[in-house]
């Protein structure tokens, strides 16, 4: 009998910077209007931008003093990835942050990085 393949990581297509709220309109104006990254929506309190071939989603923070820089890491096999991180003591974080339908996970690295854990063919969409 052949045991389960190890679940395969790559890195994500978003990254998310979470913006306090006195810094985040100035934040916004800086990649849209100083930098002029393509834009590519609002979705609640975030502004999304083309950033090379990922998305920079800037997230509004009423309780933050300091931004916090969050990535994504994806998976073929979401399920497995859970297990295998579960046993190497990588703490799954899914009370940071409501997914909604979104299939995935947060979890966090030792540095305290909080990575979004999602299935390769799962598709954040603005």
């Amino acid at each position: 009998m052949n045991p389960k393949p190890q679940p395969k990581f790559s890195g994500g297509g978003n990254i998310a910077l979470k913006i306090p709220r006195f810094r985040f309109a100035e934040t916004v104006a800086f990649y849209r209007d100083t930098v002029r990254l393509p834009y590519l929506g609002q979705r609640d309190t975030s502004h999304v931008f083309q950033f090379g071939t990922m998305r920079l989603w800037l997230d509004e923070v009423p309780h933050y003093s300091q931004t916090d820089v969050w990535l994504e890491l994806s998976t073929d096999d979401l399920e497995g990835a859970v297990a295998h991180l579960t046993a190497a003591q990588t703490p799954v974080r899914d009370e940071l942050e409501p997914l909604g339908d979104f299939r995935g996970h947060w979890i966090s690295d030792p540095a305290g990085v909080v990575y979004l854990l999602s299935q390769n063919e799962e598709v954040q969409s603005v």
